[in-house]
This record gives C-alpha cells, structure tokens and sequence, in this order.
C-alpha cells in the first residue's frame, strides 16, 4: 500500500511539472486543435498532453524498481505483463502521438490497436474462459485471441470517443482506476493495485491543466494509451479474482461503464441513421447535454457523476450477495435508461433517417458545379486582391456555409471572412475543412465551411475544396513574385 500511495504521488507531481513543458512543445510544432464546428472549444489548444500522461505513468515505477522497493520484486517476478504493459503502451501512444502531429487514417489506427491487443494477449492478459446462462464456464479456446484483441480495440475506441470535453476522459479514467483499485486492494492483487495508483495519479496531476478551460489536450497519444491499460488492466485483474467468472467479466466493464455505453450508443445510432460507424459527428452524450443548455463544466461534472454510480455499482457487484448485485443492476438499469431518454439517443436518429437519407443522395453537386468556374477565374491575370471577391463568389455558388482566410500565428491579422445568410432548416451540422496556403506575410489558413449531415467534409467533398485551396495559393504566390504591396482584407458578408 506505501508503495502505491509513493506511485501516485510521484505521478502526480511529474505528470503536473511536464505538462506545461510538453504544452510549449506543442506550441512549437503546430501540434494544435482548431476550432471546429464538432468542437466545443473557441480558440486553439495543444494536444500533446498524452506525452505527460505517458511519461508520468511510467517514471513512478521505474524510480520505485531503482530503488529495489517490494515493488520491483514484483515487477520481475511479472515481467511478462510488465513487458506487455509498456509495449503494447508504447505502441498505441507512439501511434497517437503520430496521428496528433501528423494524421493517420482509422485503418492504420485500428491495426495497431489490434497489434496492441495481440501483444497483451502474448503477455497473459487475456480472456480464455466465459461463463454463459445455462451453459456454465466455457473455456474459449483459440477464440480467446479475437476476444481479447476485441475487447483491447474497443476499450480504446470508447476512451477516444468521450475525449469530447476539458476534462472528461481523464476524470472518467480517475474513477475506472479507483475501481481498478479497491478490487485489487481487497483480492490482494499488488500489480494491479500498483498499475491503477500509477494511472489514477498521471491523470489527476494533467486534471490541472486539462480541466477547463483546458490549457492542453491529451490528443489521441493519451487517450489511445488510457484505453490500452485500462483494458489490459481489467484482463489482469479477470484473471486474477477469485470470484465468479461471470462477476469477473461484469466488473471491468462496468468500471468502464460510461464510455463502453457512449460508444455502444453511438454504434446504434449511427446504424440507424444510416451512416458509417467511423464517421464523427456531435452525437455524444456529452454534445446532447451542452446542446440542452447545460454549461461546460456542469456537463463534465454531471458526467462524473454518472462515472460515479458505475464505480459504486461495480464494488457492489464485487463484494454484494446475489439480491444485492441484482438490486444494484437493476437500479443502474433504470438510471441509464432515464439517461438515454433524458438525452435523446435514438429519438433525433430515428426522425432524421429520411432527412438525412436524402441529403445523403443529393451530394455536393453544386459544389462540383462551382469548382470548375472558380478554378478558371483564379487561372485568369486577375490581381491577388480579388482573391477574397473571388472565395465569396465561389462560396455562394458552392452552397457553402462560410470561407474563411486566417492567420493561424496572429487570429487579429488578416482575417478575412465571407458568410451565407442563415436559411430555416437548411442547415444539418456544420464541418470545417482547412488548408494551409502561405502569403508574403507568412502561412494563412483558408476554411471553408460545408453542411453535412455527418458533421465531417466526406473526401469527395475535401478534394475539390483542395483544388480551390490549391488554385488560391497559386494566386497569393503571384504576388509575392511581383512584390506589389496588398490592402489589409476586409470582412465581407453576402448581403
């Protein structure tokens, strides 16, 4: 127990001493999130803090095992689980970080998921047995590779998905850890005890920094890796309990509770709406509750709350007799069920299939129609200073929402911006699709803002704004060969 409480705090303090370091780094580097129409946030925000997380779970233990402590016993003693803790941790953070810097696409995401999960099950973290009404314990066989690489893969997605608001997939993290905790305290399970401290306080020292207004993302290197050890986590523990078998798989989950449903939810949502599960939109529950007047904060501490409930439900799971798991499910069956109506899951979903079904077959025709033109006036010896006349043309006869020319350096200089008059139920969810373009001034953003009922520009659409991004650029590069001095912008609207 001294050890745990020395792993948590140690986390805690490295975690909250590197966040600001990693937050200038990312400055640095471009490693920010813009505004958006699927974001809550107002202004651009790094997202590297998963590197803090990461760094601050793993220092703790390396300190405690230098120091020849019980715990390095025990890390040697399961080096097998300690080699798969930080390899398949490593691997899915190395990917986050990447796809934070970079970009990565989801099929590329979702093979190292999958490696991340076949590593964990190679290190004994793992499912081979699962216990069926009626049937008993049935021992899963070759099964338990696709199940745990499943499980893993899913952990993580539902980490990813609630990393929607300041704040909140960390404390949903703190809590999943706190369960982790006292189930292994009570089996006498020091491993898991030791990982949850380690985990629980790397994400309470980034709370200061992440709670909001947040000052720092974790980006997808923190939640990705947060999903891999809370789900290898869990493993360890099935595999660990003297319970039930049964009890053994609900606990886990019922530790990640609020985002396994989130993303159960979701998956349904979207099937009914018929639209690719991979596809974001602002459907979360976190999006329902702001969108229904709840603020920020109110939101990620009602969320918490709910994370609350899931941990109690949990412990009593573990510890209960029968009539008290059963009494405890059953309320926590009631409380989500008033929650999903609350929200309004599935109602918006099944009222907007035809809606969206035919604004899904329209497609952006009229952009395909403006493209051409706007690509041929721009290749026309028209002076650089008609661009913003030209992006404003182009975006009424797109169907285009907004354009938008932004210093990302300085969001006061050279701001330039052309903006459709609001029309009654013509607007479904916005998306913003950016463009990096460069002036004699230095790099610029040019954002066009298309409406679309999946709140995300589909690639077909992304492609031809590309073009236009591609053709504006080419005009600002005339500029500088000539030299010629140009006017400040001006903000603009379509009367």
């Amino acid at each position: 127990m001294l050890s745990s409480l020395a792993a948590f705090v140690l986390a805690v303090i490295i975690t909250a001493l590197l966040t600001p370091v990693v937050r200038r780094g990312a400055l640095a580097v471009g490693a920010v999130d813009e505004p958006g129409a699927r974001r809550v946030h107002t202004r651009r925000v790094p997202r590297l803090g998963g590197i803090a997380i990461v760094i601050g779970f793993f220092v703790p233990g390396v300190i405690l095992f230098a120091l020849g402590t019980h715990a390095a016993r025990i890390f040697v003693a399961s080096s097998h689980i300690t080699l798969g803790l930080v390899t398949g941790g490593a691997l899915v953070a190395g990917a986050g970080l990447l796809d934070d810097i970079r970009g990565l696409g989801a099929k590329q995401k979702l093979l190292v998921q999958m490696a991340a999960g076949a590593i964990a099950y190679a290190c004994h973290m793992r499912i081979e047995t699962i216990e069926l009404p009626g049937l008993g314990v049935q021992t899963l066989g070759w099964l338990g590779l696709p199940v745990t690489v499943a499980w893993i893969v899913g952990t993580i997605n539902a980490l990813n998905l609630i990393d929607g608001l300041d704040g909140l997939a960390a404390g949903v993290t703190f809590f999943a850890c706190l369960t982790n905790f006292c189930i292994a305290a009570l089996t006498g399970n020091f491993y898991i005890e030791l990982v949850s401290a380690s985990l629980g306080g790397a994400v309470v020292g980034f709370l200061f920094y992440n709670f909001n207004p947040a000052q720092i993302f974790m980006g997808d290197s923190g939640s990705m890796f947060l999903g891999f050890l809370l789900g290898a986590a869990s493993l360890l523990g099935v595999g660990s309990q003297k319970s039930p078998t049964l009890i053994a798989i609900i606990v886990p989950i019922l530790a990640l509770g609020l985002p396994i449903m989130d993303m159960l939810m979701t998956i349904a949502r979207r099937f009914l709406e018929r639209r690719s599960i991979f596809i974001a939109d602002r459907g979360h529950i976190h999006h329902r509750l702001l969108d229904m007047g709840l603020t920020h904060r109110r939101t990620v501490l009602s969320l918490y709350l709910l994370s609350v409930l899931f941990t109690a439900v949990a412990m009593v799971t573990y510890v209960g007799r029968s009539w008290q798991v059963g009494a405890a499910l059953l309320a926590l069956s009631v409380v989500l069920v008033g929650v999903i109506r609350f929200v309004g899951y599935f109602g918006a979903s099944v009222v907007g299939i035809e809606k969206f079904a035919k604004v899904a077959n329209d497609g952006p025709e009229a952009l395909r129609k403006a493209v051409p033109l706007v690509l041929a006036q721009m290749a026309a010896p028209e002076p650089p200073e008609q661009l913003p006349a030209i992006l404003a043309q182009f975006g009424a006869a797109a169907g285009l929402l907004a354009v938008r020319i932004l210093n990302p350096n300085n969001q006061k200089l050279n701001q330039w911006g052309w903006e459709a008059l609001p029309q009654d139920g013509a607007r479904l969810e916005a998306a913003c699709a950016s463009f990096d373009i460069a002036d004699d001034r230095g790099p610029l953003q040019l954002q066009f803002f298309v409406d679309t009922p999946s709140g995300e520009v589909g690639p077909k659409t992304h492609v031809l704004l590309q073009l236009v991004a591609d053709a504006a650029s080419a005009m600002l590069a005339a500029k500088r060969e000539v030299r010629r001095p140009a006017p400040p912008m001006r903000e603009e609207r379509l009367a």
